[in-house]
C-alpha cells in the first residue's frame, strides 16, 4: 500500500512539473554531484585526501628533478670550440658621447651694488649689435666705491713709492763730497734703525767767508766778482768769489751801516772752518775795498748722515775726518725686512688696482651697451625696479657660433686630433662640428680618466639649442682593405719572463713562431697555439690585424657548452 502512495506521490509531482524550472544539463548535474558528494563527506576523509594529493604533487616535482640530473650528467663535457678565420674586410672606429652646447662668444653683466632702474631699451629675444644700449641704473654706491677705490690706489702707490725709496736709500751714502764727523761707531750685525743718525759730513771742497762792507762801497761788490782772501794762519792769499750779496743794515758801534757779501774759496786740502780769514776788492778806479772786520771760514755745507730705514748693519767705514766722495756707501745695511715689506705693499697695490677696476667696470655697467652681437638672453627688469648687489641683469649670447664641452676617454683619446669633423644629434636635429681643442689634463671618476674636448660647430639658422645636451660621434680611424678578427678572439697574455704580448691561438700544426712559456688563466684546447699579432684600430665588434697571421688562419674563439635542456 506504502508503494501505491509513493507512486501517486510521484504522479502528482509529474502533474504539477510544468509549472517548475526544467531540469539541469546532465554536465551541470554531474559537477552538482560531486561538490555535494564532498560536502557531505566528513571532514576527516576530506583532509585524508588532501594530504595525499599535496604527496602526490610532491613526488612528482622530485621525480622531475631526478630526471634534469641524470639529463645534465649525461650532457656533463659535451662543449663546442669555436673558431673563426682571418679575412680581409673594412673596419672602422667610432668614438661617441654627448657634451653641452654653449654660445662660443657671450657676455653677461652683473651689478655688484645697488640701484635704482632707470631706463630699459631692449626686450628679451632681441638681436643687439656691439654698441646697442642695453639699460640704465642709477647707483649711488657704484659711483661711491670708484671714488674709494681710487684713493685707495692713490694711498698704496705712494706706500710703495716710500718703500722703494728707502730700499734704495737702504745702504748710507755719501750724497755729496766732504769730510766725516761726529762718526758713531757701528759694527757688524748691529741693529739700526730708520732716521738714527750715524754721522756728520760736511763739504770742505770749498769754504764760505761772510764780510760786511760799508754802504760807502755799495754798487761796488757783486755777485761773480773775484775778490782776494787773506788767510793769516797760512799767510797766504787766495782767489775767492762773490756769492751772493745782502743788503742787510748793520749798524756798528760808530754808527756806521754795513752789507754783507758771502765768498767762495776753493779749498786745496789746508782750509779749514774757524780759520780767521778778511776779503778785499779793488774797484776800477784802483780804491781798495776793505772789510769792517775778519771773518771765520765756514764749510760749505754741512748735513747729518741718517739711516733710511731698519735693519742690521753688514759693514762700516766710517772714522772722523775721513774724506769721501759723492755716492760713497759708508754703512751696509741688510734690508731683508723691508723687502718683505716691498712684496707686501705691492700686492696691496695690486689688489687696490683690481678693486679700482672692478668698481669702475661697475659703474659702467650701470650704462651698459652692447659689447658683442648676439641675442639679448634672461633679461627680467624694467624702469623703476631696485636691483640688489651682485645680481646679474643680463646676458647677450652669438647663437650663432656654438661649442661643445664634451669628454673623451682615455681609450681614444690619442686618436682625436684637432681639425676632425664630428658628427652631432640633438634630439634629432643633425649639425657637423669640427674638434677644435683636446685637454691633456685629465679627470678620474670611477677609475677612468676623461680628457675634456671642446667642438666647435656653426649654428647660423640657430636649428641647434643652447645650454642643452647633445651627443657627438666622430670616426677616429678607418681601413678600407685590411685583415680583421673578432674582438674575442684576440688575447693579453703575460709569458712567465714578464713580457705582456697580444695573442690570437692559431689551429694546426705548431707554427715556428709559437709563442712559449705563456702564463694562462684560461684552458686553451688542443691543437691551438698562441701566435703574437700586431694590432690596429677597432670596433664594437672586430679588430684589426696588422702582422703575425694571414688571411685564411683559422683561430680559436671561445668554448661554448652544451645546453642540456634544449634550449
Amino acid at each position: 500500500m506504502s508503494q501505491v502512495m509513493d507512486r501517486e506521490q510521484q504522479t502528482g509531482a509529474v502533474q504539477a512539473a510544468p509549472e517548475a524550472a526544467p531540469p539541469p544539463a546532465p554536465e551541470a548535474a554531474e559537477k552538482t554531484s560531486l561538490w555535494q558528494k564532498w560536502k557531505g563527506m566528513p571532514r576527516k576523509k576530506r583532509r585524508k585526501i588532501i594530504r595525499w594529493f599535496i604527496i602526490l604533487l610532491i613526488l612528482i616535482a622530485a621525480g622531475l628533478g631526478v630526471w634534469r640530473f641524470l639529463s645534465t650528467k649525461k650532457t656533463e663535457g659535451e662543449t663546442e670550440v669555436l673558431t673563426d678565420v682571418v679575412q680581409y674586410n673594412s673596419i672602422t672606429s667610432t668614438v661617441e658621447g654627448s657634451g653641452l652646447t654653449k654660445a662660443k662668444d657671450s657676455e653677461t653683466i652683473t651689478i655688484a651694488t645697488t640701484g635704482t632702474v632707470s631706463e630699459v631699451f631692449v626686450n628679451e629675444g632681441d638681436s643687439v649689435e656691439p654698441g646697442t644700449p642695453l639699460f640704465i641704473i642709477d647707483s649711488d654706491a657704484a659711483r661711491t666705491a670708484v671714488d674709494k677705490a681710487r684713493q685707495d690706489v692713490l694711498d698704496q702707490e705712494k706706500k710703495l713709492a716710500n718703500i722703494q725709496k728707502k730700499i734704495a736709500e737702504l745702504n748710507v751714502t755719501a750724497g755729496y763730497p766732504g769730510k766725516l764727523m761726529e762718526v758713531v761707531t757701528l759694527n757688524p750685525g748691529d741693529p739700526i734703525s730708520e732716521n738714527q743718525p750715524v754721522a756728520v759730513l760736511a763739504d770742505d771742497t770749498r769754504l764760505r767767508l761772510t764780510q760786511y762792507y760799508s754802504y760807502a762801497y755799495e754798487g761796488m761788490i757783486q755777485a761773480g766778482q773775484s775778490m782776494d782772501v787773506s788767510i793769516p794762519a797760512l799767510m797766504s792769499s787766495l782767489p775767492g768769489t762773490v756769492e751772493a750779496v745782502h743788503m742787510v743794515s748793520r749798524i756798528t758801534p760808530e754808527g756806521t751801516k754795513l752789507f754783507s757779501a758771502d765768498i767762495l774759496v776753493d779749498n786745496d786740502g789746508a782750509l779749514t772752518a774757524e780759520m780767521a780769514a778778511s776779503a778785499t776788492a779793488v774797484t776800477p778806479e784802483g780804491e781798495t775795498v776793505y772789510p769792517y772786520e775778519p771773518g771765520k771760514l765756514e764749510y760749505y755745507r754741512t748735513g747729518e748722515l741718517k739711516a733710511a730705514a731698519s735693519g742690521k748693519v753688514i759693514s762700516s767705514v766710517m772714522i772722523d775726518y775721513l774724506q769721501v766722495f759723492a755716492g760713497q756707501v759708508l754703512v751696509q745695511v741688510d734690508g731683508e725686512d723691508m723687502e718683505v715689506e716691498l712684496i707686501s705693499a705691492q700686492q696691496s697695490l695690486d689688489e687696490a688696482r683690481k678693486t679700482l677696476e672692478t668698481a669702475e667696470e661697475n659703474l659702467a655697467n650701470c650704462n651698459a651697451v652692447a659689447s658683442i652681437a648676439g641675442k639679448v638672453i634672461g633679461l627680467a627688469m624694467k624702469p623703476g625696479d631696485e636691483i640688489a648687489a651682485n645680481t646679474t641683469v643680463v646676458t647677450i649670447s652669438d647663437t650663432s657660433s656654438l661649442i661643445v664641452n664634451a669628454t673623451v676617454d682615455e681609450r681614444n683619446v690619442s686618436a682625436i686630433q684637432t681639425g676632425m669633423m664630428v658628427d652631432l644629434d640633438q634630439w634629432g636635429t643633425y649639425a657637423m662640428g669640427m674638434v677644435e681643442s683636446v685637454s691633456l689634463s685629465s679627470t678620474i671618476n670611477n677609475g677612468v680618466a676623461t680628457y675634456p674636448m671642446v667642438i666647435s660647430v656653426d649654428n647660423a639658422e640657430e636649428s641647434l639649442q643652447v645650454n642643452s645636451y647633445i651627443n657627438y660621434s666622430l670616426t677616429a680611424s678607418e681601413n678600407d682593405n685590411c685583415l680583421v678578427l673578432p674582438l674575442q678572439s684576440v688575447r693579453t697574455v703575460s709569458t712567465e719572463e714578464g713580457e705582456t704580448l697580444t695573442v690570437v691561438y692559431v689551429k694546426g700544426d705548431k707554427p715556428d713562431n709559437t709563442v712559449e712559456n705563456i702564463m694562462a688563466d684560461e684552458t686553451i684546447p688542443e691543437g691551438f697555439w698562441p701566435v703574437a699579432v700586431e694590432i690596429g684600430i677597432s670596433d664594437n665588434y672586430n679588430v684589426e690585424i696588422k702582422s703575425g697571421v694571414e688571411e685564411g688562419t683559422e683561430v680559436f674563439t671561445q668554448i661554448q657548452t652544451a645546453n642540456p635542456w634544449g634550449y
